[in-house]
């Protein structure tokens, strides 16, 4: 047994270990965070649109569903493996799989049409009022939802309703009829360009043109105002384009830092169905799962860091009950 091989599985243990106290301590707070975050935003007092306020309540509740799918009903009983064995009594892993990435799929890609949504309301002025508006949130929400749905129905067909409780991307037991076909490739491929590699080159895309477009907004602003350097602490467009950009770039710089070692991992371990195996070793797609999880938990911070309002609001709700009770009392 060679020395690099003994150093992995070291750290393969050890991260192991790590699992079981990160995984359940994750898991509370990321549904705490989240379901703050829905309450805060659904009063609508937090000086944002409906329009983003709809995204942004739907990114938590689709982060709240991927927690509980993944984490709480996957992760943590692989992570205590040895008090889960009930697990391979429950015929329902087929229909778990479908909840569980079709969550993944709905957070993922809500992400990407949030980044669009911004990037439409910040380089396409004419376009700006016809689609920045509650209605085409709530119709791209629910055509996501439920292609995500669709999308994901055919796991019932190529899973079992057995469990198989090891730490890898297919938690089910696959039935042999289909492991062994080329459709079980092609279909794996087509899972993970769609999500996440898809919406990871996307995003940088939408980035980039935002990136490109306010620089250029922002040197004929300053020409227009007769400006040579620096903005106008006055100028309500600018803080408005600033305060949307900071917000656009802080989500998905998140969505894009978490994801990227998920992502890496499946595309270069997808080579070995080429004929051109990359040896990567396990810990990597473990550390990959914990910090996709992790994204699922960021985005109530995002909030606060970013808007004032909600920082506001999330202040307000916590000192409520403590007010109230001072009343009573006095």
């Amino acid at each position: 047994m060679s020395l690099g091989f003994l150093i992995k599985l070291k750290i393969l243990w050890a991260i192991t270990a790590l699992q079981k106290i990160y995984y359940p301590v994750l898991a509370t707070f990321s549904v705490l965070v989240n379901v703050i975050a829905i309450v805060v935003l659904v009063r609508g007092k937090c000086g944002l649109s409906k329009c983003v306020t709809h995204f942004l309540v739907a990114m938590a509740g689709a982060d709240l569903l991927v927690i509980i799918f993944d984490l709480i009903l996957r992760q943590i009983p692989i992570a205590y493996r040895e008090d889960f064995f009930f697990l391979n009594f429950v015929s329902l892993c087929n229909i778990h799989a479908v909840m569980l990435y079709a969550a993944t799929d709905c957070s993922v890609w809500f992400t990407v049409m949030f980044t669009f949504d911004r990037f439409v309301a910040i380089c396409c002025q004419k376009l700006r009022s016809k689609h920045c508006t509650k209605k085409t949130a709530c119709v791209v929400l629910g055509t996501v939802t439920v292609l995500s749905c669709l999308k994901n129905i055919f796991w019932c067909f190529l899973y079992s309703s057995s469990y198989w409780l090891s730490n890898t991307p297919w938690f089910c037991s696959v039935m042999y009829a289909v492991i062994t076909s080329i459709a079980w490739t092609i279909v794996e491929l087509m899972h993970y360009i769609i999500t996440p590699f898809i919406p990871f080159v996307l995003i940088l895309v939408l980035n980039a043109l935002t990136v490109k477009n306010i620089i250029l907004a922002n040197r004929a602003r300053r020409r227009l105002l007769g400006q040579s350097t620096g903005d106008s602490p006055s100028d309500p467009e600018m803080g408005s384009r600033r305060k949307s950009m900071i917000l656009l770039f802080v989500i998905s710089g998140n969505f894009i830092t978490l994801w990227m070692v998920f992502i890496a991992y499946s595309v270069l371990k997808r080579f070995d169905y080429l004929g051109y195996p990359v040896p990567l070793p396990t810990f990597v797609n473990e550390i990959g799962f914990m910090l996709q999880l992790l994204s699922c938990a960021t985005n109530t911070f995002i909030y606060a860091v970013t808007q004032r309002k909600f920082r506001e609001e999330l202040k307000n709700g916590v000192m409520y009950p403590f007010i109230k009770l001072v009343k009573i009392i006095c």
